[in-house]
């Protein structure tokens, strides 16, 4: 048995004095999820937004400036989560948040394993706030991260209500899906716990949504976030029969813990009740033609 213990958070953004009460946050996060077992933390999108409070006020408070202070702590926080992936030993995804690269703005989560920086996936559907307001473009191409623990491929918040993106990293061989999410309505977080509901059953594998939680007025990109943390899986033999694993409870902070058999994956594609990884090709041959039959009025 190939088995993992998953945290996804549930994380509030706060308000921070100081890096130091930032790194003493974060810290507390990180020990309490793996005093609980954890080998994979996940942090939300855009969690990482709570560090534009660094640049007091002002800057919090608009919305251009606070991209740009929190890009400006982007190396700082990567080489902090890097030390806590090596000194506890495990895996963890990142708050993600803007990088400045050249011309582009873009949404990037960091991985990290006890070997220090893996990579990054950066976010590859943008949202009418994130095209329209905010202007942040599309990241290029999807990474799958092969680690001692298994596969894992990351699609950030609307990334996984399109299919075919975690198709892609499903048949690249991706055991687990993270859905790091940051909605500001109970509509929005429904659409991605749907979108990774989904993405697990399709593709017979884990999918783990970590949201962010709770008000921050005080940075309008993110002053309203609403969710709860989940892990899911395909309903199928083995597995729960709602395909839900562990779930949190709505707005409510902390750490959502599940732990999972990845052999279970293999089985599930390979003999399930239903087989919906394998038969994915056959959809092809159906979709190729559209016949539009139109009722006959009926005379009266």
């Amino acid at each position: 048995m190939r088995q993992v213990t998953i945290a996804a958070a549930a994380y509030p953004l706060d308000w921070l004095e100081d890096w130091s009460a930032y790194e003493a946050k974060a810290r507390a996060w990180v020990e309490h999820a793996v005093g609980q077992g954890a080998g994979i933390l996940v942090f939300p999108e855009y969690a990482a937004m709570e560090l534009a409070s660094l640049g007091g006020p002002e800057v919090a408070g608009n919305i251009e400036k606070a991209l740009h202070e929190v890009a400006r702590h982007r190396p700082a926080m990567e080489q902090m989560f890097a030390g806590f992936a090596q000194q506890y030993e495990v895996y963890i995804l990142a708050p993600s948040g803007p990088v400045i690269e050249g011309d582009k703005r873009l949404n990037r989560a960091a991985f990290f394993g006890p070997a220090g920086r893996i990579g990054h996936q950066d976010k590859v559907m943008m949202t009418r706030f994130e095209r329209e307001i905010w202007d942040v473009s599309a990241g290029q191409g999807l990474q799958l991260f092969d680690t001692a623990l298994g596969k894992i491929g990351i699609v950030i918040c609307y990334d996984s209500e399109f299919p075919l993106l975690a198709r892609a990293l499903c048949e690249a061989g991706a055991e687990i899906l993270l859905v790091p999410s940051c909605t500001d309505a109970i509509a929005g977080w429904s659409r991605v716990r749907v979108g990774a509901m989904a993405r697990a059953l399709e593709n017979q594998c884990v999918a783990v949504q970590a949201p962010t939680v709770g008000d921050a007025h005080w940075c309008p990109a993110v002053d309203e976030n609403r969710g709860a943390a989940a892990i899911f899986g395909p309903p199928d033999t083995g597995w729960p029969e709602t395909g839900v694993i562990a779930e949190g409870a709505l707005d409510t902070p902390g750490w959502v813990i599940g732990r999972v058999d990845l052999d279970l994956v293999a089985q599930s594609r390979a003999d399930g009740r239903v087989l919906p990884f394998a038969h994915w090709p056959e959809q092809l041959s159906q979709i190729k033609d559209v016949t539009i039959t139109r009722e006959t009025p009926v005379e009266t």
